[in-house]
């Protein structure tokens, strides 16, 4: 429920800011502004209201796909035409220069991105940057399936992507690594180089694994109450080096070996307060001992940076423009077969917020968020703004306005396509849930 509750807070927040970039924007050019919309209300709407001396109904939709704020004398998804059959007038969105149409049109994705800085330099301020430095890395990292076809072992350092010094494991840090052309890693004290190309990524998101984690040993932090770790005797703190005769290190070693062992008994051997001890344990019918593991955080250096007020809005414009270029070149890959099959809707989106409350995690979502709508609504499709605002650059050049049967037939056109791929996105997102 608390999982639901941030997607539709998050969702409706960012909804909201971005039609108040093009309510606003309106009021300032003088467009009247008719309605104002949370969500779509096809056949009926769930709240509505209309302040007293007010031009604007503000509402509540049933259908929660988006907003909208509807303008008097503009053709939108609502494809009410019947105020155009008369002469403009001076508050209608048909009346105002070109140029004021596109930045009422381009406001609300600037609203979007605009929150996106906000937000990540507010973020910036509060918590700083936390992150374990690559080269803090003692026992180097834990490599996918995937990655390890590449070249890459279990165990390698990451140093550089070409002639690029790799900092940390985030984001930003992945997208340059499948740019690359060659990954330097450091293996055994020597450096190897291991040449990547866009396969990578794909493969990675065909199979939906990750690349790669930081590598720790295996070191008991919880262990729950009843579980084959309790009846063993294990505890917070012991660190497991061996099951079933054969030497660990990570969790992904002991894996194999626990999905091996289900309901059998085998030997465990774990270090306690610097002494070696043994005892025997029967993993559950899943192939788990009941434990939770200490998080690398604890169990290497972590690097905190934190920043001044004033400091931090440069370098949250910073993260809003590598966000957004960022996601402008994942998008490519959506025209992929691993890409298509990789697309996902509300319940993808959803499945992004944790089932207990983070305000930092919250916040870095919606600024992720942001940064996606707005790169969404860019598009140039009929319906989004991207669509409007090439429409307006068409107008510009021909320096006379598109017709209104095509503007009709182009809206059309665009919400036959946007609902096509709504629910192509969600049904990818039926599917993966019941398969």
């Amino acid at each position: 429920m608390i999982q639901i509750l941030q997607f539709v807070g998050a969702l409706s927040l960012m909804v909201i800011l971005h039609e108040l970039g093009h309510f606003l924007s309106a009021k300032a050019f003088g467009v009247r502004v008719e309605k104002f919309y949370l969500f779509f209300n096809p056949g009926f709407t769930l709240f509505k209201f209309k302040p007293k001396n007010s031009e604007t109904e503000y509402g509540i939709g049933w259908l929660p796909f988006g907003g909208y704020v509807k303008l008097s004398g503009m053709i939108d998804e609502s494809l009410d035409t019947k105020q155009l059959a008369s002469e403009a007038q001076p508050w209608e969105f048909r009346a105002k220069p070109a140029w004021q149409r596109l930045i009422i049109m381009a406001a609300g994705v600037f609203m979007n991105f605009l929150t996106a800085v906000i937000v990540s330099a507010m973020l910036l301020f509060a918590y700083g940057d936390r992150y374990v430095a690559l080269n803090d890395a003692k026992y180097g990292m834990e490599f996918s399936q995937v990655a390890q076809k590449y070249g890459f072992v279990n165990g390698d350092i990451l140093l550089m992507a070409d002639e690029k010094p790799l900092e940390s494991l985030d984001m930003e840090t992945m997208r340059v690594i499948f740019d690359a052309k060659q990954i330097t890693v450091l293996r055994a004290g020597d450096t190897i180089q291991i040449p990547v190309n866009e396969s990578l990524k794909l493969d990675l998101i065909e199979s939906q694994q990750g690349f790669a984690s930081f590598r720790c040993p295996f070191v008991i932090e919880k262990v729950g109450d009843m579980t084959p770790a309790q009846l063993a005797g294990l505890k917070a703190g012991d660190s497991v080096v061996a099951m079933a005769d054969t030497p660990i290190f990570t969790h992904a070693d002991a894996s194999v070996i626990l999905k091996a062992h289900r309901l059998q008994p085998m030997s465990l051997q774990y270090y306690r307060a610097g002494s070696l001890c043994t005892t025997t344990i029967t993993p559950d019918s899943a192939g788990l001992l009941g434990v939770y593991l200490t998080p690398y955080s604890k169990l290497l250096p972590v690097t905190q940076v934190n920043y001044g007020f004033f400091e931090s809005f440069p370098l949250g414009l910073e993260r809003g423009v590598g966000m957004f270029t960022g996601y402008a070149d994942d998008f490519k890959v959506v025209f992929t077969p691993q890409g298509a099959s990789s697309i996902g809707g509300f319940g993808t989106l959803a499945s992004l917020f944790p089932d207990s409350f983070s305000a930092q995690y919250f916040w870095t979502l919606i600024a992720y968020m942001s940064v996606v709508l707005a790169f969404m609504n860019l598009l140039p499709i009929p319906g989004l703004d991207g669509g409007h605002i090439l429409f307006l650059l068409i107008e510009c050049i021909r320096r006379k306005p598109l017709s209104q049967k095509f503007m009709v037939k182009a809206q059309i056109a665009g919400m036959i396509l946007l609902f096509a791929l709504l629910f192509y996105a969600n049904g990818m997102d039926l599917i993966r849930w019941l398969g």
